[in-house]
C-alpha cells in the first residue's frame, strides 16, 4: 500500500522550509493560520491552567465550615474570573480559535484561512481582552465580583465600584469582536475554499460543526457586545438603562445576556460534538453512522439554540413557563440522534482504545449525565426548588468541563501529531484521562447531593450543623483529582517536546485530508490532494483495495459510478489540484459523486 506521504515524498521531495521570519519573530507576525491557531491553543491552555488554579483555591475554602482562606470579596473575585476565564478565555477560543484555526483549512483542502490578516487580529484581540480581564486583579478595587454572568444591578458602579469591573466589561468586548472576526472568517474559508470534489456533503463532521458555530457565533456575540456597552454606559456616564431608579429595566440584562448565553452554550458544544465524531470513526475504523443525520441535528441544535435562553429566568417570573420549558425539551431530540449515531458508529467497529478514543468515550459518559439533569432543570417546578443551589453547579460543570475539557482533550492528543510531527505518550495519556474520569465523578455528584440538601452556590462559607462538610470534603479531593490529571498531561507535553518520537504523517490512519499532508504541514498546506470521492478521501487513497460505498453502484441509467480507483487514474499527477505553492490552478474535470453532483469546485 503507497500512502500519501510516501507519494508526496517520491514525486516532490520533503516538504518546503518555513516561510517567513523565525523564532519569536514568526510568533509575532505571522498570518499562517497554523501558527495562529497553535499561539490560540497555547494561549487558551495557560488561561485554563490559571482558571483551574482558581477552581483549587475555591474548593479548598469550601472544603471546611467556617473556613478562612480567602475573604468574602477575594472568592467573589476568583468564582466571578474563574467562570469568565473558563467560559470565555478557554472554552469558546480553544475550540474555534485553537482547533478550527488550524485543522478547517486542512480538512477542505485550503491553503489558508480566507482572511489571513483579520486572523491575526483576532488573536491579539483575543490575548489583549485576557490580559485586561486579568490585569483587574492588581486594580485597588480587585477584580470583577459579581459573578460571570454580570447581573444587574449587582453589576452596578454602587454595588461594584472601581476599575476592575470596568476592564472586565473591556475585556469581553474585545474577545467578542475577537470571536465575531472569527467567525466571519470560518464561514468564508469552508463555503469559498473548499478543494476540487469536496462538496458540503462530503466536508468532515468537525467542519460542518465549526461552520455552524461560525454562524452562531454571527448571532450571538453581537447581543452580547451590545449589552455589555449598555453596562458600560450605565456605570460610567450616569444612563440608566439597567436601573430602576432611572426608569431602567435591571431584567432587561438577563434577557440579553441570555440571549448571547444559551446559543454561547451549543457555540462552546458543537466544535466538540465535531471533534469526538471524527475521533469515533476513525478509532472505530467505521464511517460516521448517520453521516447526513448528524448534520442536520446539528443544524437543528442550532436553530433551537436561540428560543430557550430563556429557561434560565423561569425564577424571575417574567417569562412564559410553558413555551420555554417545552422548547428546553425539544432540544433533547437532535442531541439524542447523536447519541444514537455516535453509538452507531461505535457499534461492531474494531474499537482501539489509544488516549484520544478514551477521552472521546469519556465525554459520551459525562456528558449524557449532564444532559438528563438538565431535562430536569428544564421542568419549572424543579428549576424553582434548585435553581440557586450546588445542583445547578453540577450540571453546569458537568455539561460544560464534561464537553470542553473531555472532547478538547480528545481532539489535542488526537491531532498532537499533526501539529508537532511528535507522538504522545500513550501510557501517560490514559493515567491523565482515568484521572480525569475518577476525579470528574468526585468532584461533581457529591455536588447534586449538596443541592438537594439545600447549600446555595456563591457562598464563601457555611455553618458546621448543615451537615454539608463530608460531601465538600469529597469534592475538594475529586479537585485535586482533576488537577493532577492535567498535571499528568502537562508532564506528557514536556516529555514529547524534550523526548521526541516521529509521528509520520497518518498515525492514526485516518480518513479526512489534514492527514492527506506532512506532520507539520508545509507553509501552503499541501503538494496536493487525493481525489476527493466520499467524506473519507485518505481512507480511499490509502485502502484502494477496500470495496466503498460509491464502487459498483448502479446510476439510474444503468452507469456505474466512478469509483475511487478510476478517480486516481483520472488524477495521477500531484499538482494538478494544488501547486507548489497550494494554490488551485484550476478546475477538475467533472466527475459524479454520491449524491450526483459535480466533483468540481462550488
Amino acid at each position: 500500500m503507497t500512502t500519501l506521504a510516501a507519494r508526496t515524498e517520491d514525486l516532490l521531495g520533503p516538504p518546503e522550509s518555513e516561510h517567513g521570519p523565525s523564532g519569536l519573530l514568526k510568533w509575532l507576525t505571522s498570518t499562517d493560520h497554523k501558527v495562529i491557531g497553535k499561539s490560540y491553543t497555547i494561549t487558551a491552555f495557560i488561561f485554563f491552567l490559571i482558571a483551574g488554579a482558581m477552581a483549587i483555591v475555591i474548593r479548598t475554602q469550601l472544603a471546611a465550615p467556617d473556613n478562612n482562606i480567602v475573604s468574602q470579596h477575594v472568592y467573589n473575585e476568583l468564582f466571578t474570573m474563574h467562570g469568565s476565564v473558563m467560559l470565555y478565555l478557554f472554552a469558546g477560543p480553544f475550540a474555534f480559535g485553537g482547533l478550527a484555526n488550524f485543522i478547517v483549512p486542512l480538512q477542505i483542502g485550503a491553503p489558508d484561512m480566507a482572511f489571513p490578516r483579520l486572523n491575526a487580529l483576532s488573536y491579539w484581540l483575543y490575548l489583549s481582552g485576557g490580559t485586561i480581564m486579568l490585569l483587574g486583579f492588581l486594580t485597588t478595587s480587585g477584580a470583577a465580583d459579581f459573578g460571570w454572568v454580570a447581573y444587574a444591578p449587582l453589576s452596578n458602579s454602587i454595588n461594584t465600584p472601581g476599575a476592575g469591573p470596568n476592564m472586565w466589561i473591556v475585556a469581553l468586548v474585545l474577545t467578542g469582536f475577537s470571536a465575531i472576526f472569527t467567525g466571519v472568517n470560518l464561514c468564508a474559508t469552508i463555503f469559498y475554499l473548499r478543494a476540487p470534489g469536496l462538496t458540503m456533503f462530503r466536508m468532515p463532521i468537525f467542519t460542518w460543526n465549526m461552520l455552524v458555530t461560525g454562524i452562531l457565533i454571527l448571532i450571538a456575540f453581537p447581543v452580547l457586545t451590545a449589552a455589555l456597552v449598555m453596562l458600560w454606559c450605565d456605570r460610567n456616564i450616569g444612563t440608566h438603562i439597567f436601573s430602576v431608579a432611572g426608569g431602567g429595566v435591571p431584567v432587561l440584562w438577563q434577557n440579553l445576556f441570555w440571549f448571547f448565553g444559551h446559543p454561547e452554550v451549543y457555540i462552546l458544544a458543537l466544535p466538540y460534538f465535531g471533534v469526538v465524531t471524527d475521533v469515533l470513526a476513525v478509532f472505530s475504523r467505521k464511517p460516521v453512522f448517520g453521516y447526513k443525520g448528524m448534520i442536520f441535528a446539528t443544524i437543528s441544535i442550532a436553530a433551537l439554540s436561540t428560543s430557550v435562553w430563556a429557561h434560565h429566568m423561569f425564577t424571575t417570573g417574567t417569562v412564559l413557563l410553558p413555551f420555554f420549558s417545552i422548547m428546553s425539551y425539544l432540544i433533547a431530540v437532535p442531541t439524542g440522534i447523536k447519541f444514537f449515531n455516535w453509538i452507531g458508529t461505535m457499534w461492531r467497529g474494531s474499537i482501539t482504545f489509544n488516549t484520544p478514543m478514551l477521552f472521546a468515550v469519556g465525554f459520551l459518559v459525562v456528558f449524557l449525565f449532564g444532559g438528563v439533569t438538565g431535562i430536569f432543570l428544564a421542568s419549572p417546578p424543579v428549576d424553582f426548588a434548585m435553581h440557586d443551589t450546588y445542583f445547578v453547579v453540577a450540571h453546569f460543570h458537568e455539561v460544560l468541563f464534561g464537553t470542553v475539557v473531555f472532547g478538547g482533550f480528545s481532539g489535542l492528543t488526537y491531532w498532537y501529531p499533526k501539529y508537532t510531527g511528535r507522538m504522545l505518550n500513550d501510557t501517560l495519556g490514559k493515567i491523565s484521562f482515568w484521572l480525569m474520569f475518577v476525579g470528574f465523578w468526585v468532584t461533581f455528584m457529591p455536588q447534586y447531593l449538596l443541592g438537594e440538601e439545600g447549600m446555595p452556590r456563591r457562598i464563601a462559607e457555611y455553618l458546621p450543623h448543615n451537615n454539608w462538610t463530608i460531601l465538600n470534603r469529597i469534592s475538594t479531593v475529586g479537585a485535586y483529582m482533576l488537577f493532577l490529571s492535567v498535571f499528568v498531561m502537562c508532564v506528557n507535553f514536556l516529555e514529547a517536546w524534550r523526548r521526541p518520537v516521529p509521528a509520520g504523517d497518518n498515525p492514526w490512519d485516518a480518513h479526512t485530508l489534514e492527514w492527506a499532508t506532512s506532520s507539520p504541514p508545509p507553509h501552503h498546506n499541501f503538494y496536493w490532494i487525493p481525489p476527493i470521492r466520499s467524506e473519507r478521501p485518505v481512507w480511499d487513497h490509502n485502502h484502494p483495495d477496500h470495496t466503498t460505498l460509491y464502487e459498483h453502484r448502479p446510476r439510474p441509467g444503468g452507469r456505474d459510478l466512478v469509483g475511487a480507483q478510476a478517480g486516481r487514474s483520472a488524477a495521477s499527477d500531484p499538482r494538478s489540484g494544488f501547486g507548489g505553492t497550494a494554490a488551485h490552478t484550476g478546475a477538475e474535470a467533472e466527475s459524479p459523486g454520491d449524491d450526483g453532483e459535480s466533483g468540481g469546485w462550488e
